[in-house]
């Protein structure tokens, strides 16, 4: 599937849930954690299995006031979505700062008994290996148009203006038209140095007080707050600057839910419901995603 996506005259991303769930698995075989983690799964296993002591769990845990929560059960192809921010769809520009906290949370402290230092330093070590091999411009350029990163802090200082330059080469490539017609030699003298000078305090005026440099001084909206919807509330004074930020910030971060939709989509049309039709198996699949939401 690489192979052939690189193939295709489109920009390459890969799933940023499956980067770090390869990666945490690394570290987890690595660190000392294998014993614990099998004895957890026995345990998990047992009432995963037993409704009757599921069932008693469910009353020790109203008899000590705690809630009525199922035991999580470790699976390998569990992803990580709850690091890119718990939410159903996630942008890519989500992704940059995501692995910023990350490197700051794996930072080993004195505190940190051993087996978590060596989780900590395989941690940081296999995720720097896999980083290098995602589409490092196109997450930058979509942390900048993403209004909640766009003081780019989980970028290098060194690193921030170029990224604006990308930004501001990009918008040149659209905004590129026919250039404006030149005076004849038959208009006065007066009318083309009238001319030149109009065109010549516009083009000043746009290159300081364009699109972007107002963006730029714009304040940073709240982390819960949807970068969409301030794109389309601002569209009219930002133009073609509101297409480009649309166009980076509907890339997905990850493959995570259309992967749990042909999960679900497998468990509704099996072997003894293969005659469902279309229009219903449509209709199981949006009243299963209602339900949770509800």
């Amino acid at each position: 599937m690489v192979a052939a996506a690189r193939q295709l005259p489109f920009e390459h991303m890969p799933c940023a849930a499956h980067m770090l769930q390869r990666t945490i698995t690394v570290s987890l075989e690595h660190s000392g954690f294998d014993t614990a983690l099998a004895k957890c799964r026995k345990i998990v296993g047992h009432f995963k299995h037993s409704p009757a002591s599921t069932e008693e769990l469910h009353q020790q845990q109203t008899a000590l006031g705690q809630a009525r929560e199922p035991l999580v059960q470790d699976v390998s192809t569990r992803y990580v979505t709850e690091l890119l921010g718990g939410e159903t769809y996630v942008s890519c520009s989500v992704v940059l700062p995501a692995l910023c906290h990350l490197n700051r949370v794996m930072d080993p402290t004195d505190e940190d008994p051993g087996y978590m230092i060596k989780f900590k330093d395989t941690f940081s070590k296999d995720l720097d290996s896999r980083k290098a091999t995602i589409n490092n411009r196109w997450l930058k350029v979509a942390t900048a148009l993403d209004p909640r990163f766009k003081d780019l802090k989980s970028i290098h200082k060194n690193e921030r203006a170029e990224v604006w330059t990308w930004i501001e080469e990009m918008l040149r490539g659209s905004e590129a038209g026919p250039a404006a017609p030149e005076p004849t030699e038959d208009e006065p003298a007066a009318k083309k140095s009238l001319l030149l000078l109009c065109s010549s305090d516009s083009d000043s005026d746009k290159e300081e007080l364009g699109p972007l440099a107002h963006y730029k001084v714009e304040p940073c909206i709240g982390m819960h707050e949807c970068p969409l919807e301030w794109w389309a509330a601002h569209a009219g004074a930002y133009g073609q600057l509101s297409s480009l930020a649309r166009k980076y910030l509907a890339t997905p971060a990850t493959s995570v839910p259309c992967e749990r939709l042909f999960s679900l989509a497998g468990n509704i049309i099996q072997k003894k419901r293969a005659a469902l039709h279309s229009d219903n198996v449509n209709k199981l699949v949006c009243l299963s995603n209602w339900l949770k939401e509800k």
